[in-house]
């Protein structure tokens, strides 16, 4: 009989909670112990996990018997605090949320503990694991139709920033600013899609609508929401992010292209189906993936629908899923890890690049200097 895997949160606010349902579906795993701070979140959880305990403290999770393996979705600026702590009393099988954390000191630290850690940590970088997403990821890297890969594109758009517990995510000092906190996993979808390293970036962004009515403590937050980002790879590709979170009057939420010498290819992907206006719109778009060839010349779409289920166990289109599924692999030693420490770090470093870009109006170097990719 398969071992049954038991897993331990610490954290579990609206992502843990998306985890706990996706979870739920998949075979040999269960949640037998939780940390979450807020009491809103606790009964949002014990709902979900009604088997589950729930304990005071961070290291109560970390040394409890019953846990095989531990997911992080705590708020991100605490992440690099946890996996310390983890690895000096326990260190376990770790899935942490994106992004891995939100400064370049914590940066540092995570890097020094990569060295030594001697468990699997992966990062959760769910957009890979989209299905219309992963198709394009397919195609491109089967070398079979774009022909030379010169450029790739991503545009998000998008609803404004949730509000979280104790508006956390209100503040560029928790969350790294707008581009680490929301755009970390497209920096890490251009590194993968087009296997190669980031040597420059140059962001324009500012905060021009949401948040500016709003008071916190005296504060009115800080968070950018809209932005251009170039990225040169050392590969000699481009690579472009648009992000706007005034435009979720969107038909689609996202759009990837990827544009070689002999076709491009572009895929479309709804937002998260709780905020469709069914009542007016209907039922949401399926997402659709589109080659384009130069010659002979003639689209050809594809719907790349996602089962209803998993639509309905989070916001992500499915991927959650998925990757736990593939971490669950790990844990059965059956596969290595997919999304690394230090691809976690990576992405993080972009977007803190990118908002330093803001800052100066220059061009960020990522080969030397403090934002130096590794």
């Amino acid at each position: 009989m398969s071992k049954s895997f038991r897993y331990g949160f610490i954290g579990c606010g609206m992502m843990g909670q998306e985890h706990l349902r996706n979870l739920a579906m998949i075979e040999d795993t269960e949640v037998t112990i939780i940390y979450e701070p807020d009491a809103g979140m606790r009964y949002a959880s014990s709902r979900l996990v009604p088997q589950a305990r729930f304990v005071e403290t961070e290291e109560d999770v970390i040394r409890a018997e019953d846990v095989d393996a531990l997911v992080l979705t705590s708020p991100n600026y605490l992440h690099t605090r946890q996996l310390e702590r983890i690895s000096e009393i326990r260190p376990m099988p770790v899935l942490v949320e994106k992004p891995i954390c939100t400064s370049l000191e914590q940066i540092r630290t995570l890097q020094k503990l990569d060295k030594h850690y001697p468990a699997p940590i992966w990062v959760a970088m769910e957009y890979r694991y989209m299905p219309p997403i992963a198709r394009l990821i397919e195609e491109v890297h089967s070398g079979k139709t774009l022909g030379k890969i010169t450029s790739l594109s991503i545009r998000e758009h998008r609803y404004p920033f949730l509000k979280k517990v104790d508006n956390w995510n209100r503040f560029n000092e928790k969350t790294g600013g707008t581009l680490v906190e929301k755009c970390c996993h497209f920096f890490d979808l251009m590194c993968f899609i087009l296997q190669s390293k980031p040597k420059r970036i140059y962001c324009s962004g500012a905060q021009d609508v949401n948040h500016i009515d709003e008071t916190y403590n005296g504060r009115v937050p800080d968070i950018l929401d809209n932005a251009f980002v170039v990225v040169d790879f050392t590969s000699e590709q481009r690579a472009m992010l648009e992000l706007n979170m005034f435009a979720d009057g969107s038909w689609f939420q996202e759009s990837i292209v990827v544009v070689g010498s002999k076709a491009k290819v572009e895929c479309q992907i709804t937002g998260p189906t709780r905020f469709w206006p069914k009542n007016s719109l209907g039922e949401p778009p399926v997402p659709i993936l589109t080659l384009s060839p130069r010659n002979p010349k003639g689209p050809k779409t594809l719907e790349i629908p996602v089962d209803p289920k998993l639509l309905e166990a989070g916001d992500h289109n499915g991927s959650t899923f998925y990757q736990h599924e593939r971490f669950a692999r790990v844990l059965r030693g059956e596969q290595i890890v997919e999304v690394t420490l230090q691809e976690g770090i990576n992405a993080v470093m972009m977007g803190l690049a990118a908002q330093h870009s803001i800052e100066t109006g220059e061009a960020i170097d990522l080969r030397d200097g403090e934002y130096r990719i590794y």
